[in-house]
């Protein structure tokens, strides 16, 4: 009984959390040809989503490998401000998720080289 409330709050959570997140992407578009997309940030992210609402313990590895190729992918200042703004408009959308999804680059061994926060300014 425990187990299947357990999987029921699993997949409320991702349920729950999804529908912004398609929202976010429809709402937001790439600045040029090139550019990273919300909707790619949002496809790297996805398998964050059982960590972030609270469902798994760790990140999983396809979640970790999402944090690094974004890392990795996205050297210009408009694809790092795409990225930003993606995720921090996802984020205030669910404050109560900013706690572990600030956590993720350092759980993932990622270095952002700046702090994740609420105020985060996505312009510099």
């Amino acid at each position: 009984m425990a187990m299947a409330m357990e999987r029921s709050y699993k997949w409320k959570s991702i349920y729950f959390v999804v529908p912004i997140i398609g929202t976010v992407v429809v709402g937001m578009s790439s600045k040029a040809d090139g550019a990273i997309s919300c909707s790619t940030v949002v496809s790297d992210l996805i398998p964050c989503l059982s960590y972030i609402s609270g469902s798994s313990a760790q990140p999983t590895k396809g979640c970790c490998n999402g944090i690094k190729t974004l890392n990795t992918t996205t050297k210009t200042t408009d694809d790092r401000q795409v990225v930003c703004n993606c995720i921090k408009s996802v984020v205030s959308s669910y404050s109560s998720y900013f706690d572990k999804s600030s956590k993720l680059p350092g759980v993932c061994g990622v270095n952002l080289g700046f702090a994740w926060t609420p105020s985060l300014d996505c312009s510099t």
